[in-house]
């Protein structure tokens, strides 16, 4: 470039921005419609809404799958080899950690999609400040001109309406001053129309409610997103200490992972195709949504700054200048005029307020070249559109990516979890003893019905029946206990026959106890 002159830095549109923008926009009826960022239209809001659905119905058809499995497998007790259990609880472990991966990288989207979204708000009040900085100035400008500059010109007039003997430099001194008057006005009404085009815009709404937006969005997605990775870990400790609970529990709270994972696909999904038919052509959208009060090629000069584009306020700022330098000019030839024809102390200390006035418009009027250059407000609007495009975008991409894929592995860890958690027990079984076996003790249920038996014996014996079956059952019951006691005992009644039962019945169960 010649001189050295470096061309400002401008807006290229992101490939994966590209990537959201191609992707079919339909409406209900499955027609295509235009993909032009429009967020008042309906028919657009309907396409978002339509690709925002998508993860919504695969939700729906894995909760049912979810549910057939569920019902067809939550009363299958058959008892699962040792391998094949280890195997589940390994598959869960791996899972479990894939799917914190994923959250991860959902956290880390997050904070990409914060720090873009507070650097565009940045830049937009920067942007408000510069179009503020402009009509304060214009403002002003207009303010000392009319407030303080012509009055004091219509005060002059009225000190010239005095006699003089010298007509001919009274006649220069009114043309010098009827000069002033009309400078004055000219200055004022290009300043007027310099800020007109600008007296719509502001950018003070939408920036409020951008950072409340966020201040709201940011903490709620990090909780989400904790608390799923909370869940991941909750769940490889289970697998670790084999917690029946752990893993019940989990198929619940995993359900609710499912459903929220992929709702945030559909919400991820949806905004991510909006910004990116937004950030192909952001020029594009501010043309449609600036008030018609701002001409396109004001707009156009300003998002694309180049040295082949003059400033459409260039030819106003210039009558601005020369007006407020032709004042000057007339106001030395009034304050010379005046001094010669007018002896009055009094016009001194008048001239020289006006003077100061006519300096300080002067000065606001080249600092007004300033803020209408391009190149401030053109470093803000490229700073503003990669703060959302190339760094919220991105980061939104992965939050959609890590969306997608802990909604996967989330059905895929419920359905592992409970087909883990069937088989696994409250407790160990205990081992099942043979009532019957000569060297172990018997069970209460086998020593009330040795009671019953012994009772009925002695029933048998009162009446003079024979029950000498039983008494050898009893006699063999007794001698395949321990060989401990021996009882031999002939049929029918004998004195002391229960007493001796009884000892020996005493003996077994505080022999069997130790």
């Amino acid at each position: 470039m010649a001189g050295g002159q470096q061309l400002p830095e401008q807006y290229t549109v992101p490939q994966y921005a590209r990537i959201f923008h191609s992707l079919p926009h339909l409406n209900v009826s499955l027609h295509s419609v235009n993909n032009t960022f429009n967020p008042h239209s309906e028919i657009y809001l309907e396409s978002l809404g339509i690709l925002g659905s998508i993860p919504a119905a695969w939700l729906i058809f894995t909760l049912l799958v979810l549910l057939v499995y569920l019902v067809t497998r939550c009363c299958d007790r058959r008892p699962r080899p040792k391998k094949s259990i280890t195997a589940l609880k390994c598959s869960l472990a791996i899972l479990a950690l894939l799917c914190s991966g994923a959250v991860a990288v959902g956290l880390y989207g997050n904070d990409d999609v914060h720090n873009g979204l507070v650097q565009l708000v940045a830049a937009a009040k920067n942007v408000d400040g510069i179009l503020m900085g402009v009509r304060n100035q214009t403002d002003t400008i207009e303010a000392t001109l009319k407030k303080k500059v012509q009055p004091q010109l219509t005060a002059l007039g009225d000190e010239f309406d005095a006699p003089v003997s010298n007509k001919t430099m009274l006649g220069w001194l009114l043309a010098a001053l009827n000069g002033m008057k009309q400078n004055t006005s000219i200055a004022v009404n290009r300043s007027f129309e310099i800020r007109k085009p600008l007296s719509g815009i502001t950018l003070a709404g939408a920036i409020g409610m951008g950072e409340k937006i966020e201040q709201l969005r940011w903490p709620i997605t990090m909780a989400v997103l904790s608390a799923l990775l909370v869940l991941c870990v909750v769940l490889v400790v289970g697998v670790a200490r084999h917690s029946r609970c752990v893993l019940i529990t989990f198929s619940v709270f995993g359900l609710f992972a499912v459903i929220v994972s992929w709702l945030m696909a559909s919400l991820y999904l949806a905004t991510s195709v909006a910004l990116g038919d937004l950030c192909v052509s952001p020029d594009g959208y501010l043309t449609r949504a600036v008030p018609s009060t701002l001409a396109s090629e004001v707009l156009s000069y300003y998002t694309h700054c180049e040295n082949t584009r003059t400033n459409p306020f260039t030819q106003r700022l210039r009558d601005a200048q020369r007006a407020v330098y032709n004042m000057r000019l007339n106001l030395n030839l009034v304050t010379r005029l005046a001094i010669d024809l007018f002896k009055d102390q009094q016009l001194q200390p008048k001239l020289s307020s006006l003077s100061t006035d006519v300096n300080t418009v002067d000065r606001l009027v080249s600092g007004l070249a300033t803020l209408l250059d391009c190149k401030p407000l053109h470093k803000q609007y490229v700073l503003a559109a990669k703060s959302l495009c190339h760094l919220g975008l991105y980061g939104l991409s992965f939050m959609l990516i890590a969306s997608l894929a802990a909604g996967l592995l989330f059905t895929v860890l419920v359905w592992v979890d409970s087909h883990t958690w069937i088989y696994i027990r409250k407790r160990r079984d205990y081992h099942q003893v043979d009532e019957q076996d000569p060297y172990l003790p018997p069970s209460a249920a086998s020593q009330a019905i040795a009671a019953r038996t012994l009772r009925g014996q002695g029933g048998g014996g009162v009446n003079g029946s024979g029950g000498g079956g039983d008494h050898k059952s009893s006699q063999h019951n007794q001698q395949s206990t321990g060989g401990r006691t021996e009882h031999r005992s002939g049929l029918g009644d004998q004195p002391g026959q229960y007493a001796t039962l009884s000892k020996q019945c005493k003996t077994l169960e505080s022999s069997d106890f130790y």
